[in-house]
C-alpha cells in the first residue's frame, strides 16, 4: 500500500487499488436547490414555468408575444394553494388567452363557402330560420352565391364568391357579380326580384362576417339592390286578383267541381289568410283554432312542408279573427260532408289530406288553374290571389288598415263579406 498524492486538489486516499476518487464538499445537499427570485425562495420543478416556493405553494411565470402589439408580455402569479400540476394548467390557460387574438386573426382567412354554410347551420340551430321553406330558400341561394349561376340554356355562366377569402371580398367583386346577373335578367332567365332575394342573403352573410371576424369592411357596403322599376309581378292585365262578381263565379264553380276545397278557398278570400296558415288550422282538440260557438278563429300556426309546423305566423304575430256566421256555416258544412276517410275524421286538422295529415303546398294549384281556364277571365288566378283579392276588396270597402293586413284587425272577414256580397253556402251555388 502506498500513498498517492497530487499537487492539485486534496490528497487521494491510500488503497490497494489505484482508484482516483475526489471527496465532495457539499455532502449534505438537499433535493431542492433554493434560490431567491421575485422576492421568494423558489426551486425549479419538472414543469416549465412552474417554481416551488419554500414556504409552500407554487409561483408560475412565462413570457409570450402579444399578437396585438408584437411585444413580450409577462404572466406571473403566486398560487399558494395549488399543486404543481394545477399551477401548470393555470399558466397554460393564461397563455392561451393571450394568444386567442392570434386565432381570431387566422379566422379572417375563412373562405366564403365555409362561413356561409356554417352560418346557415347556426341559424337553423338557434331557430332563427324556423320553417322548412326558409331552409330550402337559403340552401338554393347558397348554391348561386357559392358555385355561381348558369343560365338555363347553359351558354352563360356567372361566377360567384365560393373560394374568396372573406377579408379579400371587395365591393368590385360584388359589382362584377351584379353585372353578370343583370345580363341573365335582361335575357329573361331570371327576374330582378329573385336576384334581390339572393342579394339580401349575401348581405346577411357578409354582415355576420364583419361582426364575427372584426372585418373593417365587406363587399356589399354601398352596393344597391337590383332595379325593379321595369319589372312588375302583377299588372292591370294580369292582376292575380278577382272582382266581387268574379269571386262569386269562381267560388260557385269551386263548390261544383272541387267541393273538398271550397271551404278552404272561401275562408282564404274572406280573411286574406295565406295558404300556409289555412293548412295549419285545427278544428278540434285541446288547442283547436276554430271556436265554433263564438265564431272566433285563432291564427297562430303556419305549415310549410311535410309535417313540419311553425308555432307562429309569417308576421311573427298571433292574432284572432271574428268570423261572420256565414263562414262558420261553410266550415261546419265542410266538416260534416267533406271529411270522407276515417283518417280525415280522426284528424284535428280543419282541412286534412286523405291520410289525415297536412295538405300539400300545391293542393290548390290545379283546381285554381282549371277554374281560371273555364271562366275565361283573361288571366290565371293562383292561391296567392286569395290574399290579393282580399286586400283589393277591402280597399274598395274602404276598411281602414285592412289593406295592410294588420294582424290585430278584429273584423276583416265581416267587412269583406259585406263588400263582396257573399251569400250563404246553400244559395251561392
Amino acid at each position: 500500500m502506498s500513498w498517492i498524492g497530487s499537487s492539485r486538489g486534496p490528497p487521494l486516499l491510500a488503497c490497494s487499488r489505484i482508484v482516483r476518487a475526489r471527496l465532495r464538499k457539499d455532502v449534505q445537499m438537499t433535493k431542492s436547490r433554493w434560490t431567491k427570485k421575485w422576492k421568494q425562495w423558489v426551486a425549479p420543478t419538472k414543469l416549465p414555468g412552474v417554481w416551488k416556493m419554500k414556504e409552500g405553494g407554487h409561483i408560475v411565470r412565462a413570457r409570450v408575444t402579444d399578437p396585438t402589439s408584437g411585444r413580450m408580455r409577462e404572466i406571473k402569479r403566486v398560487l399558494s394553494d395549488a399543486d404543481e400540476r394545477a399551477a401548470y394548467e393555470w399558466l397554460e390557460s393564461e397563455k392561451a388567452k393571450v394568444l386567442e387574438t392570434s386565432a381570431l386573426g387566422q379566422h379572417r382567412k375563412q373562405r366564403f363557402c365555409d362561413f356561409a354554410v356554417s352560418l346557415l347551420e347556426r341559424k337553423v340551430a338557434k331557430r332563427e330560420i324556423k320553417s322548412a321553406a326558409g331552409r330550402e330558400r337559403w340552401k338554393c341561394t347558397l348554391e348561386h352565391l357559392i358555385a355561381g349561376t348558369t343560365a338555363p340554356d347553359a351558354e352563360t355562366y356567372v361566377p360567384a364568391f365560393g373560394e374568396f377569402f372573406l377579408d379579400q371580398l371587395r365591393v368590385a367583386h360584388v359589382e362584377r357579380w351584379k353585372e353578370g346577373i343583370c345580363g341573365l335578367i335582361a335575357a329573361g332567365h331570371y327576374c330582378p326580384s329573385t336576384a334581390n332575394g339572393w342579394f339580401s342573403i349575401l348581405r346577411v352573410i357578409l354582415k355576420a362576417a364583419r361582426r364575427e371576424l372584426d372585418l373593417p369592411s365587406v363587399g356589399t357596403d354601398g352596393v344597391s339592390t337590383f332595379d325593379l322599376s321595369g319589372h312588375h309581378t302583377y299588372s292591370e292585365e294580369l292582376p292575380n286578383a278577382l272582382t266581387p262578381e268574379q269571386t262569386k263565379e269562381f267560388l260557385g264553380l269551386m263548390r261544383s267541381w272541387f267541393p273538398q276545397h271550397f271551404a278552404m278557398a272561401k275562408l282564404g278570400f274572406a280573411t286574406g289568410l295565406r295558404p300556409s296558415t289555412l293548412r295549419a288550422l285545427r278544428r278540434k282538440g285541446v288547442e283547436a283554432d276554430v271556436h265554433w260557438d263564438s265564431g272566433r278563429l285563432l291564427v297562430r300556426r303556419s305549415h310549410s312542408r311535410g309535417t313540419e309546423v311553425m308555432n307562429t305566423t309569417k308576421q311573427k304575430v298571433r292574432y284572432s279573427i271574428q268570423l261572420p256566421q256565414e263562414i262558420v256555416h261553410d266550415l261546419k258544412w265542410h266538416v260534416e260532408t267533406q271529411l270522407a276517410t276515417p283518417e280525415q275524421q280522426e284528424s284535428d286538422i280543419l282541412f286534412p289530406s286523405l291520410t289525415g295529415s297536412f295538405r300539400a303546398r300545391s293542393v290548390l294549384d290545379k283546381p285554381y288553374q282549371e277554374i281560371s281556364d273555364a271562366l275565361s277571365f283573361g288571366f290565371s288566378i293562383t292561391p296567392r290571389g286569395m290574399r290579393r283579392t282580399f286586400n283589393d276588396l277591402a280597399r274598395m270597402a274602404e276598411v281602414e288598415g285592412i289593406a295592410n293586413a294588420h294582424p290585430q284587425s278584429p273584423t276583416p272577414a265581416t267587412s269583406l263579406v259585406g263588400a263582396v256580397g257573399f251569400e250563404p253556402t246553400t244559395s251561392t251555388v
